[in-house]
């Protein structure tokens, strides 16, 4: 089952396996362009991709309250859909670091352009055990922020 809402469980059935897991997250609420892009090359870097999705009460403390457009098990069944997403796991944190930590075994951190590496939450975990972060740079200018915006004004 993609779906897994036992973290830690599913951290020592990754350490079991001995693949090269990959690690992104986010709220995923309108699926776009930047998204499957992002996943697909997450993908590629490793043997695994395992995706954090923030729950529906983070979402509405991160993006506002008119968010997520879609529930938390609607978005974690269109990702789970994703034939390059082995894994969906929701986290009720604002951030994905205990998710990290509690998996115990990222070997590379994928987050897009938007963000410096600096501020990458869960870097120093993910490099202190020997893995890398990578910051993907997206070929467009994709939000699904804007894109709601953009409906709201053509509505």
């Amino acid at each position: 089952m993609k779906i897994r809402e036992d973290r830690r469980e599913l951290g020592r059935e990754l350490a079991r396996l001995g693949r090269r897991v990959v690690f992104t997250n986010g709220v995923f609420d309108l699926l776009h362009p930047g998204h499957v892009e992002l996943l697909e090359h997450a993908r590629s870097l490793g043997e695994l991709l395992v995706v954090g999705i923030n729950d529906d009460a983070s979402v509405r403390r991160l993006k506002g309250e008119k968010r997520p457009i879609f529930p938390l098990a609607e978005r974690m069944e269109v990702l789970a859909a994703m034939e390059c997403v082995d894994f969906v796991v929701p986290f009720a944190e604002d951030t994905p670091l205990e998710l990290i930590r509690d998996l115990g075994c990222v070997d590379v951190l994928v987050k897009g352009g938007d963000y410096a590496p600096h501020e990458v939450v869960g870097r120093a975990e993910v490099e202190a055990r020997g893995g890398r972060l990578v910051i993907f740079k997206l070929s467009g200018n994709y939000s699904t922020s804007g894109l709601i915006e953009r409906i709201v004004r053509n509505a």
